[in-house]
């Protein structure tokens, strides 16, 4: 859904929203105060993502991130009123204290439909057994891709599985910032490119840079913070042919490109948001 994985805890009419870093921020959405009207569970926790769709009707990554930025209750409260987030939920591991994990997929998600009533605020993840049209669907209208999910799988938190595989239109990676380009002609007072690098073995590989990608919001937003995490040393230990000014590794963000050289530089990258919901030790250089 290009959005942030999110669990949301139900008790009562409270509602509480952890993200994949272990942090509450239900503070950064006062739109989903009266989620709880909308599920008809006393106790429970739903598994799903934070989306904010764009004006066609389709989850715009950038968007969300001008949402999972902010800290001041009053941007909070304006953007929560013209950029309003959707939690579009998938699954439901813990039902009254009970942990649902060894029910199949297919009962859960009858569960779901039988205990969320669908409104401006939450949608219940489409599904269908047919995965080729969905993913064709998707591929047509620029989506990102599909989930192929067994219809009998276990819920298995924080762990990868065969059961549950990413089908993608096109590669993405979260990859960290290790610094970044000095600007030059119209992005003098910014950053010309970020530099970016991954964890491979414990250890943190330089991965080539990204420079397209960035609109104006984000290079005056983004460029104090690289200069406040600006240190000395070299994170990566390779010295690219061009000059870097290093930062400590620190911001996780996400980047679209076309496959990975020999070398492991990213060819043809784009830039396409931040992530603030992954800490950087996540980021693993990308199995081609």
């Amino acid at each position: 859904m290009d959005g942030t994985r999110a669990l949301v805890y139900k008790e009562g009419e409270s509602i509480r929203i952890l993200n994949r870093r272990q942090r509450w921020i239900e503070y950064r959405y006062p739109e989903f105060n009266r989620l709880s009207e909308s599920i008809t569970l006393d106790k429970c926790i739903l598994d799903g993502e934070i989306v904010v769709f764009d004006a066609s009707g389709k989850p715009n990554f950038r968007l969300l991130q001008e949402r999972e930025h902010q800290e001041k209750p009053e941007s909070i409260e304006i953007l929560a009123n013209i950029q309003p987030a959707t939690f579009v939920v998938f699954d439901v591991p813990v039902v009254n204290q009970r942990p649902l994990f060894e029910i199949p997929l297919i009962e859960r998600k009858k569960i779901l439909s039988e205990n969320v009533r669908e409104g401006e605020r939450i949608k219940i993840c489409y599904f269908t057994s047919d995965g080729e049209q969905l993913w064709e669907a998707s591929k047509r209208m620029g989506l990102e891709g599909i989930m192929g999910k067994q219809k009998f799988s276990a819920y298995q938190a924080g762990v990868r599985s065969r059961d549950w595989l990413k089908v993608k239109n096109f590669k993405t990676a979260d990859l960290v910032i290790v610094g970044y380009t000095p600007g030059e002609g119209q992005r003098r007072d910014f950053f010309g490119a970020l530099a970016l690098g991954a964890y491979r073995g414990g250890k943190l590989v330089f991965m080539g840079k990204v420079g397209t990608g960035f609109d104006e919001n984000f290079l005056k937003s983004i460029t104090p913070e690289l200069k406040r995490l600006e240190v000395k040393e070299n994170p990566v230990g390779e010295m690219p042919p061009y000059e870097v000014r290093w930062v400590r590794p620190e911001l996780v963000c996400e980047v679209k490109y076309m496959e990975l050289t020999p070398d492991l530089k990213l060819r043809a990258p784009s830039f396409k948001g931040l992530r603030f919901d992954k800490a950087p030790e996540e980021c693993e250089v990308p199995e081609e």
